[in-house]
């Protein structure tokens, strides 16, 4: 008697079992990612929920800037939004720069590598679950805003909201992907954060309108991708901007197409990952 099982269908000879996407693949690494940072979600989503919550507190309580108006909102509700989107990218990117680190430090990253996932579908799946965490941070904080006195975070226009909160997200996790990817030790992924990530994301507007910057300093923040991101974001919820809409939302287009390109390139290649 054959011990094969009987309900296998075998495919002929040269005809790939799994044609052109592993979707089952795909979704296997991406639950696998969203676990790893569920199962520390006190750490991963409501300590940085938290943290960007003590900003609302210090810049319209302790400041006492809650009636100061800005785009002709409080100062509480202009720096709502922003303070949202800022806390999904950072966490972003702390999700997309950690999944490949740990398992080079670990000795792990042959469990990204063996598995029959194609480039794009192990960075789809990465960069899919560090998007999820950012959305489980915005959605943490924005549920608690709703309910914070003096502050106005009804959407407006949801679509932005959505745009910018997912492309945003999105540039973030690739940027930390890209880090994961050059990093030999978390002091170095930790060196990009205080360095990189931090700097950009407080001088993107959060906290301030940048028509009432110098010219200087105003071309300066037009250049920084982050601007754009929060701006956009901020309209959603306002109705109201400090910069072109459309032209925020190609840049925005434009830049991640640029690093998806990039983290492929180098993941396809093995750059500093199977050597």
């Amino acid at each position: 008697m054959s011990d094969q099982p009987k309900n296998i269908i075998y495919s002929a000879p040269g005809v790939p079992v799994i044609p052109f996407i592993n979707w089952g693949g795909m979704r296997a690494l991406y639950v696998k990612e969203v676990r790893r940072f569920f199962k520390v979600q006190l750490q991963t989503i409501w300590a940085p929920a938290i943290t960007t919550l003590l900003y609302l507190v210090i810049f319209t309580v302790a400041m006492d800037r809650g009636s100061h108006l800005v785009l002709g909102v409080p100062f509480a509700t202009f720096v709502a939004p922003g303070l949202i989107m800022m806390g999904m990218m950072q966490n972003a990117f702390a999700n997309g720069s950690f999944s490949l680190l740990s398992g080079k430090m670990q000795g792990t990253i042959i469990d990204y590598l063996m598995p029959p996932l194609s480039a794009g579908e192990v960075i789809g799946a990465l960069i899919g679950a560090a998007v999820t965490r950012a959305v489980c941070v915005g959605f943490a904080v924005w549920l608690v805003m709703l309910f914070w006195p003096g502050v106005e975070v009804m959407p407006v226009h949801l679509w932005a909201i959505v745009w910018f909160g997912i492309t945003g997200s999105m540039m973030l996790a690739f940027l930390g992907l890209l880090t994961s990817i050059w990093a030999d030790k978390f002091d170095h992924a930790a060196a990009i954060t205080n360095f990189v990530v931090a700097p950009l994301s407080l001088l993107s507007g959060t906290f301030y309108s940048v028509e009432k910057l110098h010219a200087g300093f105003r071309a300066f923040s037009h250049a920084n991708p982050f601007f754009y991101v929060i701006s956009g974001f901020r309209y959603g919820f306002l109705g109201s901007a400090d910069s072109p809409i459309l032209i925020g939302s190609i840049v925005l287009l434009v830049v991640n197409v640029v690093l998806a390109a990039v983290s492929y390139k180098l993941f396809a290649a093995g750059w500093k990952i199977k050597s």
